[in-house]
Formats: C-alpha cells, sequence, structure tokens
C-alpha cells in the first residue's frame, strides 16, 4: 500500500476493518517502516524480501481500544491481523448465550485466519482486553495473490494453517477443561 496523503483518522471501507477505528498511515510513515515491522514478525520469519514487499503493499497500522470488538462471528472474513502490542481474546458462545474465551493472543500472534479458507466468514468473535496495536493485511487482496504468485501463496497458507491447527488444539484444550471442570 503506498503512503496515504489523507489527513483522516479512520478507514472504515468496505475493505477495511469493518467496525472498527483503524489509524492510517499519515504522510510520515513510509513504506520502509511497515515493511521493517512486517519483516520483524515472528510470523514472517524467512519470507523473502519480495514476498514481504507483497504483504507491505496490502497493511498499514492499526490500534484497538480495550474492550473493542475486532471481529464478530460469521461476518465477511477480509484480512487479517499481527498482533504488535496488546492482547485480544478469541471468544465464542454457546447454546446458552455463555461466552467462552477460546484464546488469548498476545505480541507476535496472527489473528484471522477464516479470510484464507471458504466460505470466508469469522467464526469466533475477538475483543482487545486491553488497548493493542496491529498491523492489518487485507486478505482479499493476499488471497488474489496467492492464486498467480504461488511461491507466496505456499509459504502464506503455511502459515495460515499453522494458526488453525493452533486454533483447534487450543479450543481442544479448552473443551476438555471445560469437560473435567463438571
Amino acid at each position: 500500500m503506498k503512503t496515504q496523503t489523507s489527513l483522516l483518522n479512520t478507514d472504515t471501507r468496505k475493505d477495511g476493518p469493518v467496525g472498527s477505528t483503524c489509524a492510517v498511515r499519515d504522510q510520515r510513515e513510509t513504506e520502509g517502516s511497515i515493511f521493517t515491522s512486517i519483516a520483524q514478525q515472528p510470523f514472517f520469519a524467512g519470507f523473502k524480501p519480495s514476498h514481504l514487499q507483497i504483504l507491505s503493499d496490502s497493511a498499514m497500522r492499526t490500534q484497538f481500544h480495550m474492550g473493542q470488538q475486532i471481529l464478530e462471528k460469521g461476518d465477511p472474513a477480509n484480512r487479517f491481523y499481527v498482533i504488535l502490542k496488546g492482547r485480544v481474546s478469541l471468544e465464542t458462545a454457546d447454546e446458552y448465550g455463555r461466552v467462552h474465551q477460546v484464546h488469548e493472543l498476545s505480541p507476535g500472534d496472527a489473528l484471522g485466519w477464516s479470510w484464507a479458507f471458504p466460505p470466508y466468514y469469522w467464526h469466533f468473535d475477538a475483543y482487545a482486553k486491553e488497548p493493542t496495536e496491529a498491523i492489518f493485511f487485507y486478505g482479499t487482496r493476499l488471497r488474489e495473490v496467492c492464486e498467480w504468485n504461488h511461491d507466496f501463496g505456499y509459504e502464506l497458507m503455511k502459515r495460515m494453517a499453522e494458526v488453525v491447527i493452533g486454533r483447534l488444539q487450543a479450543t481442544r484444550k479448552h473443551w476438555i477443561e471445560e469437560r473435567s471442570a463438571m
């Protein structure tokens, strides 16, 4: 993504973080700084510089206030985040409306895998447990790149598959703990 020249403080476009306040890069932030931030994330370790550039072109920084909803179960999934600072709670409700925390994310963790796999809808709710900073990635754009740049797509999908497996394991652990407490 090219540096924004707008003086707007929020971005609520349909392909942006719907329902959230998202800080848009201002004129002072260079493309190199988002590139560097992405390159420093363990999630992207081993990515080629050209792949990091693809990510940088589809990324921007964002912030969430404590308690702010980031993802809503059932909404279209068109993005993902890498947490830089703060904590995020992944939650789901049972048939009685009781909310259960499935997983807690912290700096370095990826939030959101549903953008990568059909039917492209969120499976959990996500809330900022404290003021949170993250890198926002336009998942729909990256999905398109994956279709024609298979090398990039393979590297990104390997990491997304790790996220899915981690969430499944966390959900299983949570389920076992709850069943044991009964």
